[in-house]
C-alpha cells in the first residue's frame, strides 16, 4: 500500500521553498506580471503544485480574481476558486479552461498541459490579457519549448505568451541538529567544479579551494531518525522569456542552441549547478543533488 500524506494548511511562502536570491527576483517578477503564460516542470513528486500554489498565495489579494482546475485539489486557499476536474464526465483541463474564460479570470492555474488542445486554450488566454500558471511533465527548462513547439504551438503566439519556465526538483537536507563539518579534498572539490562547469563556476561561483573550507555530511541523531537527514528544498532551473529567447522560439531553434542562449547569455543556472552551489552553502550534499538530476 502506498500511503500520501499531504500536508493540510497554508501554501508554503516563496522565499521557504529553496530559490537563490536571483531565481527569487526573477520569479516574483513575471508571477506580477498582467498576462502572459508560466510554466513549472518536472517529474512527478518534484513539488510543482507547491509552487504554483506559493506563487498564487503571493498574487492572492482581495482585487485578483483566481480559478484553478486541479486532478485533484491537494492544496486549498481562501480567495482562490478552485475546481476539480473530471475527464470521464467530460469536464477535462480544456473545458474547465473554456468555462474560466467566460468567467472573467485575472489568473488562472490548470494541473497540467498536457495535450495540444489545453495548450493552445492557454496560450491564447495569456494573450488576450490572462495570468496563466500551469505544469508540465519535462526534465529540463529548454527541453519543455522543443516539447511544445513539437506539440503543435504556434512558435510566434507561443513567444509572445511566455514569461518564464520554472524546472525543478527536491533534494533531502542534511539534519540541521547532527550535520557534521569537514575538510573536503582537492579531488572532491575538483569534481564539484567539474560538475558545475569550470568556467561557469568562475564566473557565478568565485569559491577558490582552500585549507579552511567547509563541507557538511550526514551523521544521525534521533530528531533524524538516524539518517543524517531531515526535510526537503527545491533545486531550481529557470528560463527567463527575454527577448532573445523569444526570437529563437519564433524560428523553432535547436534545444541545444535554447539551452546556450538561456546559460551563457540570460544567466540560467541549471538544476546541477543549483544544487551544487546549496551543497557549498551546508544545506544537502551532492549525493541529493546527483539522485534528482543529470545536468
Amino acid at each position: 500500500m502506498v500511503l500520501r500524506i499531504l500536508a493540510a494548511g497554508e501554501p508554503l511562502p516563496l522565499d521557504k521553498i529553496g530559490f537563490s536570491e536571483k531565481n527569487h527576483e526573477n520569479f516574483l517578477s513575471v508571477i506580477t506580471q498582467p498576462y502572459g503564460i508560466i510554466f513549472v516542470c518536472g517529474p512527478t513528486g518534484s513539488g510543482k503544485t507547491t509552487t504554483l500554489h506559493s506563487a498564487l498565495g503571493y498574487i492572492n489579494t482581495d482585487d485578483r480574481k483566481i480559478w484553478t482546475a486541479e486532478d485533484p485539489v491537494e492544496i486549498s486557499q481562501d480567495g482562490l476558486r478552485q475546481v476539480q476536474v473530471k475527464p470521464k464526465i467530460g469536464f477535462t483541463f480544456a473545458q474547465a479552461m473554456r468555462s474560466f474564460l467566460r468567467l472573467d479570470p485575472d489568473v488562472f492555474m490548470v494541473g497540467e498541459m498536457r495535450d495540444e488542445e489545453t495548450t493552445s486554450i492557454g496560450i491564447e488566454a495569456s494573450l488576450t490579457g490572462h495570468l496563466v500558471l500551469s505544469t508540465l511533465h519535462t526534465n529540463s527548462a529548454p527541453e519543455s519549448i522543443t516539447r511544445l513547439l513539437d506539440m503543435g504551438m504556434d512558435p510566434f503566439n507561443f513567444a509572445d505568451a511566455v514569461l518564464a519556465i520554472l524546472a525543478q526538483r527536491l533534494v533531502r537536507t542534511l539534519c540541521k541538529d547532527c550535520k557534521r563539518e569537514y575538510h573536503p579534498s582537492q579531488k572532491e572539490y575538483d569534481d564539484l567544479v567539474r560538475e558545475y562547469g569550470h568556467r561557469e563556476f568562475a564566473e557565478k561561483v568565485r569559491k577558490p579551494y582552500a585549507h579552511d573550507m567547509v563541507l557538511y555530511k550526514p551523521a544521525g541523531c534521533d530528531a533524524c531518525n538516524y539518517t543524517g537527514y531531515r526535510g526537503r528544498m527545491g533545486i531550481h532551473e529557470l528560463l527567463m522569456g527575454t527577448d532573445d529567447m523569444k526570437r529563437l522560439i519564433q524560428r523553432k531553434a535547436s534545444m541545444d542552441d535554447i539551452r546556450e542562449q538561456a546559460i551563457t547569455k540570460d544567466g540560467m543556472t541549471t538544476l546541477k549547478q543549483d544544487g551544487i552551489e546549496k551543497v557549498l552553502q551546508g544545506y544537502t550534499d551532492i549525493l541529493q543533488v546527483r539522485k534528482v538530476c543529470i545536468k
